[in-house]
């Protein structure tokens, strides 16, 4: 499609080649799957969509990675994708290799963080994104973040819990980031052995600023299958005002051996 403001070409990130025109239907509403976990996002009420979302089923391994590109910093949404894209890949190839989860999410992170850097053209010119990764297999289930992208453990049975910490300063400013600038990775990590089922949901803040809580999160699911229950929450953060982009990715939680 040419660009809606000059008729120029449109390049891969959704903005012209011409005029540099953000288009505002580039990755408006994505929709993805793979066996053990499902994704949906969509830009909201921005013109483009930052957040970006990788899915990968590796052996007894569900991998899901979300990251949310920093409004302030250029080209956001690259940022965003090439972290997650490059994160889920390390992650489908140490995991299976027997590497500690723990060990694979840091090398996931640091790998991440290089390849966002490696965007940067100039100090001033430094895409940057938060980033939150989780992983579930037969003995449990693994989170690790960087930023205020979150982690909550649905489960089956019982209250949730919130698995991350967000990272923020002062008046609710980012205090970590991956990106040019922002020293070495240091992500957090947490780890449960869960006594039931459930679901791992990781997201960005256009959706837990609306649904801050477990509780509420999973009063928002129909219970359905995991795609209508992704879109269902979406769609609440959509209906209750849709300031931000909006990402909820649900990985299936098996039930302990």
């Amino acid at each position: 499609m040419p660009c809606v403001q000059c008729g120029g070409t449109v390049a891969p990130d959704g903005r012209c080649w011409d005029c540099g025109a953000a288009q505002p239907d580039h990755r408006a509403h994505l929709e993805t799957a793979v066996p053990g976990a499902v994704g949906v996002a969509d830009r909201g009420r921005r013109d483009v969509n930052a957040d970006a979302m990788a899915l990968a089923a590796a052996g007894p391994w569900t991998i899901g990675v979300v990251c949310d590109g920093v409004s302030m910093a250029p080209r956001a949404d690259r940022a965003a994708r090439v972290a997650a894209d490059t994160a889920a890949a390390v992650l489908a190839a140490r995991l299976p290799a027997g590497v500690l989860p723990e060990t694979a999410l840091d090398e996931a992170a640091a790998r991440a963080g290089r390849a966002v850097a490696a965007l940067a053209t100039s100090v001033r010119s430094a895409p940057a994104c938060t980033y939150v990764a989780g992983v579930a297999g037969p003995d449990g289930l693994w989170a690790s973040w960087i930023g205020d992208s979150r982690a909550y453990r649905l489960p089956g049975e019982g209250p949730g819990t919130a698995l991350t910490e967000d990272d923020v300063g002062e008046h609710d400013a980012i205090a970590a980031r991956l990106g040019a600038g922002a020293g070495d990775p240091e992500p957090r990590c947490r780890s449960l052995r869960p006594g039931c089922g459930g679901r791992l949901l990781l997201c960005t803040d256009g959706l837990w600023r609306y649904l801050p809580d477990p509780g509420p999160l999973r009063a928002a699911m129909p219970g359905g299958s995991p795609l209508d229950d992704a879109r269902a929450l979406v769609g609440r953060a959509l209906d209750a005002g849709g300031a931000d982009n909006v990402t909820a990715l649900l990985v299936r939680m098996p039930p302990p051996r």
